[in-house]
């Protein structure tokens, strides 16, 4: 059993580590965005979430980074250093199941 438990921690720890070049713009009561958040949850992945309702601070970096106000919205830094902004919930959750499982 301890063995089974270390290799989930283990797992866990590889998809976040994966998942570290990105971050969640969300506001609470937005549905496509809890979605994406229950998505996340289902597949525990663990990645920094910004509220834009509740800090304006990160509404003008999704505004000015993504060009919008849209959200889900998920900022994916590249390996090459270029950001992408990855809007649509359905696109953001195909976006992590990818990143998890590779």
């Amino acid at each position: 059993m301890q063995m089974r438990e270390n290799d989930n921690i283990m797992e866990l720890s590889r998809t976040n580590e994966k998942a570290a070049n990105v971050q969640l713009f969300y506001f609470a009561s937005c549905p496509y965005c809890i979605k994406v958040r229950i998505a996340l949850w289902w597949m525990k992945i663990e990645i920094p979430k910004k509220n834009i309702s509740s800090d304006p601070e990160f509404k003008a970096e999704l505004i000015s980074g993504g060009g919008k106000k849209q959200v889900p919205c998920l900022r994916i830094e590249m390996e090459n250093n270029k950001i992408q902004w990855l809007y649509e919930s359905r696109d953001i959750i195909r976006y992590l199941r990818k990143t998890a499982s590779n």
